[in-house]
């Protein structure tokens, strides 16, 4: 590396549901971080790697913070908050759409403590009228001495390029800390269990998403030219099984027709995905079963 090229870490933070996910795919290039209409998608802090001649960008997608009413609930915002003290820069994603909330304060006075560069990144912009930014940044520019203002449209691809340039400025000098081809930290298996999750949150009724885990049993080679995945789907109910399995399997075949299009995007080969169902029940408040789901406070 030359002394001229930067790298580091950073952090992209703000209330369930407002583009995380979408910007890091975005800026990356493909995905690795799955995204959903559905409120607190992200469960893991993601690392997402942008490398290009000049720097390396580690982004670290957090889970939305919001009030936790489950053991998984505390570990998903403790698991955001922690991203604090690790990282050079902050993203706080706030979403144009809706107004400022609690949420959004709970944040804020979180990142009063931070003495690193924070920038506000307001996403969604495609979907407001151009008057409406400024009452935005009016309001939020009152809260904090952020770095810089950056209106985005994360899904669009609208002013992130901008965004990216002007974090590597702020990034010390310092090694490329992974190869240039690696855009992720996590290994396929997770990547793969993220993108079943995903279509399971996509597909199903509001009552299974957030009781619903996926554990990917086997990633195998079974020829040249094709890669057998196996899964397991976890939910809490019996009835929660019914729905994911659907009348005649219908509902899980189409899961697994969806998922095996996205893991074959990332494998870049033919993939023979099966699907199981499994009731686990309580999962998200029994700490052995969060810890066998992947879910460790030692990680973090």
């Amino acid at each position: 590396m030359t002394d001229t090229f930067h790298s580091g870490f950073v952090a992209i933070l703000g209330r369930p549901n407002v583009g995380k996910s979408t910007f890091l795919n975005q800026v990356i290039g493909q995905k690795i971080a799955i995204m959903s209409d559905k409120a607190q998608t992200t469960r893991n802090k993601i690392q997402g790697i942008y490398t290009d001649d000049q720097a390396q960008i580690v982004f670290i997608d957090t889970p939305g913070i919001h009030k936790p009413h489950s053991r998984l609930g505390d570990f998903m915002v403790e698991s955001a908050l922690s991203t604090l003290n690790e990282v050079d820069a902050i993203l706080f994603m706030v979403n144009a759409t809706q107004k400022r909330g609690r949420g959004d304060d709970f944040i804020i006075e979180r990142l009063k403590n931070v003495k690193k560069p924070i920038y506000l990144v307001i996403n969604k912009i495609d979907q407001i009228h151009p008057d409406k930014l400024l009452e935005i940044m009016d309001d939020y520019r009152q809260t904090l001495n952020y770095a810089e203002v950056f209106p985005i449209s994360a899904l669009q691809g609208n002013n992130c390029p901008e965004l990216v340039a002007s974090l590597i400025e702020t990034l010390p000098v310092g090694p490329q800390f992974y190869p240039a081809d690696m855009v992720t930290d996590h290994p396929e298996r997770f990547i793969a269990g993220e993108l079943i999750r995903e279509k399971v949150l996509e597909l199903t009724r509001e009552e299974v998403p957030h009781s619903v885990a996926v554990v990917v049993d086997r990633i195998s080679r079974s020829d040249e030219e094709k890669v057998q995945v196996q899964a397991t789907i976890i939910v809490e109910r019996n009835s929660q099984k019914g729905i994911i399995i659907g009348k005649g399997g219908k509902m899980l075949k189409s899961i697994g027709v969806k998922a095996r299009k996205d893991i074959e995007l990332m494998l870049g080969d033919k993939v023979y995905l099966e699907l199981w169902v499994k009731v686990m029940p309580n999962w998200k408040d029994r700490q052995i079963d969060l810890r066998s789901l992947g879910y460790k406070q030692d990680d973090y």
